[in-house]
């Protein structure tokens, strides 16, 4: 049974790797390992070790830190992973260069959010 933390950190290598717009072919093939072997990360069947995971950190552009980020002081099985449609999204904003646009962006996002929690219902959307 993998254990809470290395499913913590599998999470964000996976939610980081589709942020980037990497799949698990390009990043195993940058680290020089199988992807069945990335997608064992990402499960946490396999654990990380640390050279590993600071060659990640490299590659992904993120401290190694990052995997461990939102452990602190939380219940391991409470923690909500990123869903892949907001992974892709998140993909699709990084790209953008313009950040007056990315600034429009979110605040148009923030503006839905806050009206979808308000209880605003689809049919007066």
């Amino acid at each position: 049974m993998p254990h809470p933390v290395d499913i913590h950190v599998g999470q964000r290598i996976k939610e980081i790797r589709t942020v980037r717009g990497l799949t698990q072919s390009n990043v195993a093939e940058q680290l020089g390992i199988s992807f069945q072997q990335l997608q064992k990360y990402e499960t946490g069947a396999n654990r990380v070790s640390a050279s590993r995971m600071f060659e990640l950190s490299k590659l992904l552009k993120v401290s190694p830190s990052f995997f461990f980020e939102g452990l602190e002081g939380e219940s391991y099985e409470s923690m909500p992973a990123m869903d892949m449609e907001t992974a892709r999204i998140a993909a699709i904003l990084s790209s953008i260069t313009n950040q007056k646009l990315k600034r429009r962006i979110h605040t148009l996002i923030s503006e839905i959010a806050r009206s979808d929690t308000s209880g605003m219902t689809d049919d007066a959307a």
